[in-house]
């Protein structure tokens, strides 16, 4: 006679509940852990067979996670909800006991649980999987049948199984559906990568940036090494980003590296990484961001700042495709596409001896020179309302337009900064604005006092209020096509007044008719 426990559970079940829960814990697959526990079934509790079925997340259809001494038949491994006895107990969550299966008619439709390799009668146990009265899945057994078998005992046994198999099965559940959520967020974002990048977003029709994209669009779908040169704010990035999302390897990473930003003493580990204990602090082995970079892109900003010695071992990756990590001797191989970019004179620079000549022709396969925004002045105003809306809706402004002396001012300046400065200027004035039209006085100071606005670093009041008023007479002129009665009644004013003014401040009004 089997001992009973305080909870007046035999101490044979109570051990083989223990053994499952070991059985659980130890396996970090699913399917491995529910066949571990219908072994542990057969073996200690003595069923003849048994299937674990799992329900998708629709709560539609059941499919077979695990099976043990049941023969193989596509009919029955994957069951509709309500489908015969199993379905059945998925739907309603009560258990069902048929103690002689050959006797039961129910079971016809499903001959693969007939057919269990033993010609003696079987009774079937079937329980629910449930957790807050949602089914989680099924747990079906068949036993040898016994007359005398005590069946509301085996299914409150069953019962008990059912329940430790429930925290595991849900938390699979939870991590398969974190992690599907986390594979359709990736797809998304990616969706999202190569829309923002995109040659059509790159702003600017103006002749050079035409040339440009096609040259772009030549190169991007070959694994070329492309040199990008520019002056600083010009936008290589932008342009490296399209070259890379518009490429095979766009489902890869992007990887970019400021050569210019990392110390010296650092910068072969950031490049190649290091192995633990390579040196005070390696706690442990770090992949460097060629690595990182495998069957993507690498994008080596300001290459024309790295030391002679990092130039040697750069050169190397570039001709063999391999490098080993700090303080390690295993070679590394990679699959890598170059971009390189910088602001510097190269062939200067390698004149004077402090870049590599050998270098340089492994990285010029495919040069790109980007223009900068002083040599494209027709893109300067398409770029000032793409900021400018930008902007507008980061700060929640509702930013209508540029007044026409704001965009002269910007059409006169030099922009050193290129496209960049020019970014920087809008933010600022889209900051400060308090209306729906950034005038001249909402850009920055360098702007209103540089040379090339044609204005005096100091003005007077009488000078101030007076080009105030010319540009908003310039404002409203532009608003009413050059028609000046309207633009009198828009400011308020008679007609005679503002002819006057127009003559005054020297404002051509044939100029705003079209």
């Amino acid at each position: 006679m089997e001992s009973v426990n305080k909870n007046n559970l035999p101490v044979s079940k109570l051990s083989i509940l223990i053994e499952i829960n070991q059985g659980l814990s130890r396996s970090l697959n699913e399917q491995e852990a529910l066949n571990v526990t219908l072994r542990i079934l057969k073996n200690s509790y003595h069923i003849s067979s048994g299937a674990i079925y799992l329900a998708d997340p629709e709560r539609k259809n059941l499919h077979r996670a695990a099976v043990l001494d049941l023969p193989h038949n596509p009919d029955v491994e994957t069951l509709k909800f309500k489908d015969g006895f199993i379905g059945s107990v998925a739907d309603s969550g009560h258990a069902v006991i048929i103690p002689k299966a050959s006797k039961e008619p129910l079971l016809f439709n499903q001959p693969g649980f007939l057919q269990l390799g033993t010609s003696e009668e079987q009774t079937f146990l079937c329980v629910p999987i449930a957790l807050d009265y949602r089914a989680l899945g099924v747990l079906f057994v068949s036993l040898p049948y016994t007359p005398k078998r005590d069946y509301n005992n085996a299914v409150n046994f069953l019962v008990l199984v059912a329940s430790a198999l429930v925290q595991h099965i849900h938390i699979r559940q939870l991590a398969e559906l974190e992690q599907q959520k986390l594979l359709t967020e990736n797809v998304i974002l990616r969706q999202q990568l190569k829309q923002e990048h995109r040659f059509q977003n790159i702003i600017g029709n103006s002749r050079e940036m035409q040339e440009l994209y096609e040259r772009v669009s030549q190169v991007a779908n070959t694994s070329t090494t492309v040199l990008l040169r520019g002056e600083s704010g010009t936008g290589k990035e932008l342009i490296a980003q399209a070259i890379h999302y518009n490429s095979q390897r766009s489902e890869s990473p992007f990887i970019r590296v400021n050569c210019a930003a990392i110390p010296e003493n650092l910068i072969e580990s950031e490049f190649f990484g290091y192995e633990k204990g390579a040196f005070t602090g390696a706690l442990a082995r770090k992949k460097g961001r060629f690595e990182l970079a495998d069957t993507g892109t690498i994008f080596l900003d300001e290459i024309g700042d790295l030391s002679p010695m990092t130039q040697v071992k750069l050169l190397r990756v570039l001709q063999e495709h391999e490098f080993e990590r700090v303080g390690g001797l295993e070679t590394i191989k990679v699959d890598v596409r170059i971009i390189a970019a910088t602001h510097a004179n190269l062939e200067d620079r390698i004149a004077r001896g402090t870049f590599r000549e050998d270098l340089y022709y492994r990285l010029n396969v495919f040069s790109l020179y980007l223009p900068p925004l002083r040599e494209r002045k027709s893109d300067i105003l398409l770029l000032a309302d793409h900021f400018m809306l930008k902007y507008g809706r980061q700060y929640g402004k509702s930013i209508q337009r540029i007044s026409t002396p704001a965009i002269d001012m910007l059409m006169r300046y030099h922009w050193p900064g290129n496209v960049r400065e020019l970014e920087n200027c809008i933010e600022r004035a889209v900051v400060v604005c308090e209306d729906l039209v950034i005038h001249s006085y909402h850009l920055p100071p360098t702007l209103q006092t540089a040379e090339s606005s044609n204005t005096l670093p100091r003005w007077s009041l009488a000078e101030s209020v007076a080009n105030y008023e010319k540009e908003l007479i310039q404002d409203a002129l532009k608003s009413t096509r050059g028609n000046q009665a309207k633009a009198a009644r828009l400011l308020g004013s008679t007609e005679r007044i503002i002819g006057y003014k127009i003559q005054k401040y020297q404002i051509d009004a044939a100029r705003y008719e079209n």
